[in-house]
Formats: C-alpha cells, sequence, structure tokens
C-alpha cells in the first residue's frame, strides 16, 4: 500500500522537527562562552516575539483571547512554563558543560518515562513488553550507580521534567504552538528582570555586542520555533504512535556529536547503560508496532 502525499509530507516533517532537535546542541556550542542563564534568558524573549509573529500571521488570534479567559488553564501553563524553563535551562548548561551524553541519555530515557507516568496518572494499562523495556531501563540506570559510582541526574533530571510537561500538557485543551506562546509570555517577565538587573557577562549589552553575535542570540527563537512548527506538522498527518518512531533521531544524533565530534569520555560502564536503553528502547518500539499492526487489523 503505498504512502499518501499527506503521509509523506508528515514523514518529512517529523524527521525534521526530530533532526532539528538533534542538532541544537551545535548551535549552543557556538556561543558557550555566555552563561546558561543569559542563553535561557534569550531563548525566552525572541521565541515568544517570533511565536506572537507567527500567530498573527496565521491568524490564531482569537484562540490565543479565548484561552487567556480561563484562569485555571493559565494556572496550570504556568506550571508548564516553569518546567520547560527548567528543561530547557539544563539542558544547554548540560550542553556546553561537556555533558551531551547525559542530555542524550535523558532523552532516550524520556518515552519509557512517558509510559510509566501514563499507567500511573492516565490509567493505562501496560503490555508485558512494556513492563519488560522499564524494568531494563531501570536496571542500566541503577547498573551505572553501582557499577560507575554516580547517579546520571542529569538524564534523570531532563527526562523527567520533560515527561511530567508532557503529562500536563496533554490534560490541556489548548493548541501546542498558542500553549507555547502562552508559556513564553508567562517567563518573559522574569526573563526580563534577570536580563536587566542579574545578567552581567560582556554580551548582555545587545548594543556594544558585533551584529553577528547578537544574530546568534536572536537565532534562539529559529531554534526553538521552527522544530516545534515541523513536529505540529508532522503530528496533524501521522499518527502519534508513528511520530514515535522518530523520536529517537534527537538523542542519536546528540550522542554521535558527544562521542566523534566533542570527544566527551564515554567509559565501558556508561556504554554499557546506554546499550541496555537502547535495547528497552528496541523491545518498547517492536512491541508497539506489533500492537499498532493488530489494531489496524482488527479495524479493516
Amino acid at each position: 500500500m503505498s504512502l499518501t502525499r499527506e503521509q509523506k509530507l508528515g514523514g518529512l516533517a517529523a524527521i525534521s522537527a526530530y533532526s532539528l532537535w538533534g542538532v541544537a546542541p551545535l548551535y549552543f556550542k557556538q556561543i558557550a562562552f555566555i552563561p546558561s542563564l543569559e542563553i535561557l534568558v534569550h531563548r525566552i524573549v525572541w521565541s515568544c516575539l517570533l511565536l506572537l509573529l507567527v500567530i498573527i500571521a496565521l491568524q490564531q488570534w482569537p484562540k490565543l483571547q479565548a484561552v487567556f479567559k480561563q484562569p485555571r488553564l493559565i494556572a496550570t501553563l504556568l506550571l508548564t512554563s516553569v518546567l520547560l524553563g527548567f528543561n530547557w535551562w539544563l539542558f544547554i548548561w548540560a550542553v556546553n558543560q561537556n555533558h551531551m551524553l547525559d542530555a542524550s541519555l535523558g532523552y532516550y530515557i524520556n518515552p519509557l518515562l512517558n509510559v510509566l507516568l501514563g499507567m500511573l496518572f492516565l490509567g493505562e494499562r501496560l503490555r508485558k513488553m512494556q513492563w519488560l523495556a522499564l524494568l531494563m531501563a531501570a536496571a542500566a540506570v541503577i547498573f551505572q550507580v553501582v557499577s560507575y559510582g554516580s547517579v546520571p541526574w542529569i538524564a534523570l533530571a531532563l527526562a523527567g521534567s520533560f515527561a511530567i510537561y508532557g503529562l500536563l500538557r496533554k490534560k490541556l485543551a489548548v493548541d501546542a504552538m498558542i500553549g507555547l506562546l502562552i508559556e513564553s509570555l508567562l517567563l518573559v517577565p522574569v526573563a526580563l528582570w534577570y536580563w536587566w538587573y542579574l545578567a552581567d557577562s560582556p554580551a548582555v549589552n545587545l548594543l556594544n555586542n558585533s551584529w553577528s553575535l547578537n544574530l546568534w542570540l536572536m537565532a534562539a527563537a529559529v531554534v526553538t520555533t521552527v522544530p516545534l512548527l515541523c513536529f505540529i506538522a508532522g503530528a496533524r498527518r501521522l499518527q502519534l504512535s508513528t511520530m514515535g518512531f522518530f523520536q529517537y533521531i534527537g538523542p542519536s544524533l546528540m550522542f554521535i556529536f558527544g562521542v566523534w565530534l566533542y570527544q566527551e569520555p564515554l567509559a565501558p560502564e556508561r556504554l554499557m547503560t546506554f546499550a541496555v536503553i537502547w535495547l528497552a528502547l528496541l523491545i518498547y518500539s517492536l512491541d508497539a508496532l506489533r500492537f499498532n499492526h493488530k489494531q489496524s487489523r482488527r479495524l479493516v
């Protein structure tokens, strides 16, 4: 059965989204001399401005206004904005402090953590192979703690914050792009306060920077927004289960860059942790593929 044009476009958009997320560390490495909190400020401010322009161009203003008329929804988005801001900052810090492999491990763990949270909070029942994948992931983390002598806290914090963020956003009746804009808007006051009162790097004053450095800083908006737009385009054309098979592109690119481009140390114990996680993800993916195939046959 040949793929439709929409499915092909969806697949291309999904690959683009996850590939762009995977190469994002290369961008942050270019401005690694700037403190991570200051980079986060630029990411928040410029992303907010770019998203506002996109919303206006797509004539989505009524949707934005409708959300602001729901105080409880805004309160929950305030919580998700804090989680997102923390996740963004930790990712930037990890990349620029030569912990790209930890960031990669975190985004490998993330889909398995999503399954666990779905069971705990959404009443989803896990199949046997999903349980096996989760137990293997837990064993991999415990193995690193025992053999390598360190808790992979960066990976766990990245995976945990993003999984909880995804769980909360899944329950909210708000468009992905509108939601991100509101989260950015809620973070902007804090970001501007930090920029004005606390930021003290030589690049804090844009008027004193070269035009090229300012462009690098403003490009944080593109790094943040363009992958999201690609993801939305893909999600609208493909099943979420299909989208899930593309999500390993990002952490795989990070792993490659961390090991071969930036020469981050990969001790045998850490490699074993990755190997077990990879095997767990393979089991999880094959089980999902088999389950989706069964479901589609029942619908025929």
